[in-house]
């Protein structure tokens, strides 16, 4: 049995569509769903979910980010994941943290990677005049958004976009695209996915 602990920092809508795709999966399961943000919504979801959850809230380090990923990784030991995934879960994690879990953390990012890294994705896209946008799914390392692309899906920018439309059209491709990436590498396939 893969078990896959699921960071959040918001409303963990990609949460709620990697949970129902391990649900549906005989040899996985969600075994945490874990937020830095004891007020995240995505915490209520996934208890409705039957899923365990637990709360490293970082500003509780004051800044420290090697206390609170050493209490980040001791929570993550507790519920013994095989694989991590990052659903939104806005903190940058250090090169030592991410080598604990090299080749078992992956990350969904609302570009069409490797353009695009950090925020604001979907107005940087429209202000170059970009004519399409999208959302990566990538295996984490120590390089900001810079691992390997494991699946892609790609939408038309259109005429009059707003970066809130743009990524209203995306977020229902990162919850098909997601899912679909997660049961491929969790059973050992690594070339990347492209969903249209």
């Amino acid at each position: 049995m893969k078990r896959v602990a699921i960071l959040i920092s918001g409303s963990g809508s990609n949460m709620v569509a990697l949970v129902g795709a391990l649900a549906d999966m005989p040899d996985a399961c969600a075994c945490l769903v874990l937020s830095n943000r004891p007020e995240a919504a995505g915490l209520a979801k996934a208890e409705a979910l039957g899923v365990p959850t637990a709360v490293v809230d970082h500003r509780a380090f004051g800044g420290d980010r090697q206390a609170f990923e050493r209490a980040l990784q001791a929570a993550l030991e507790k519920a013994a994941p095989d694989v991590i995934c990052l659903a939104g879960f806005m903190r940058v994690l250090s090169g030592d943290f991410v080598a604990r879990w090299q080749g078992r953390m992956l990350n969904i990012h609302p570009s069409l990677l490797p353009r695009y890294k950090g925020l604001d994705t979907h107005r940087r896209a429209i202000e170059a005049g970009e004519r399409e946008a999208g959302c990566s799914v990538h295996e984490v390392t120590a390089e900001l958004d810079g691992g390997p692309v494991l699946g892609q899906a790609r939408v038309a920018i259109q005429p009059g976009d707003t970066p809130e439309r743009l990524a209203a059209r995306i977020l229902p491709l990162e919850h098909r695209l997601y899912p679909a990436v997660l049961k491929r590498f969790l059973a050992g396939e690594r070339r990347p996915l492209f969903l249209d």
